[in-house]
């Protein structure tokens, strides 16, 4: 039952950030004065299993605006594109604290 709950916390988290980010995004490509600052970010993950990492790797490719691109050869880390980013801890912060975190719940 406890498996069950969490998979259904990542199901609501993950619609919450697709929805929050096409919104951002939405934003981004409509106003032609705004300049976005694409960039690469390394995200230290603690998942370990394999299903965990894909899960996660895919839920960030979900988000509109960002996009990983690389798992690093140890598994401790992903490379992940962000097409705006403003603070580079708070997308990191971001990404463990609300993704990795329900990600871990179904999997670890």
């Amino acid at each position: 039952m406890r498996r069950a709950w969490a998979v259904v916390r990542l199901v609501a988290v993950a619609a919450w950030a697709i929805a929050r980010a096409n919104l951002r995004l939405a934003v981004l490509v409509l106003n032609p004065l705004r300049l976005n600052r694409p960039r690469f970010i390394r995200v230290p993950i603690r998942v370990r299993k394999d299903a965990a990492i894909t899960a996660l790797a895919n839920l960030i490719t979900l988000t509109p605006g960002t996009l990983t691109v690389d798992v690093a050869p140890d598994r401790t880390s992903l490379l992940v594109h962000v097409f705006d980013l403003e603070e580079e801890e708070a997308a990191v912060a971001e990404i463990q604290d609300r993704l990795e975190r329900v990600v871990a719940e179904v999997f670890e």
